[in-house]
């Protein structure tokens, strides 16, 4: 279980910073990473509480950071 949840910390980061690199958010560095790790905690404890999700915890991690850049408005966007 926490070799898991430091594995979705570390997927999460890696996209927040990739989303970035390659310009599909502008929100910056810092703050898209933190946005895809919040998303990534949220989703990895609705999967423990009620089972929901995918089958792969790395796909869990991938998708619920790249909603969570997509869900969340910040003040950058246009």
């Amino acid at each position: 279980m926490f070799p898991t949840m430091i594995g979705t910390v570390v997927i999460a980061g890696i996209v927040g910073y990739l989303s970035e690199k390659t310009g599909f958010t502008h929100n910056g560095y810092l703050q898209s990473i933190i946005i895809c790790i919040g998303g990534a905690f949220l989703f990895y404890f609705v999967r423990i509480m009620f089972g929901i999700g995918f089958s792969s915890p790395g796909l869990n991690a991938i998708l619920s950071s790249i909603g969570a850049l997509i869900i969340v408005p910040t003040h950058w966007r246009r």
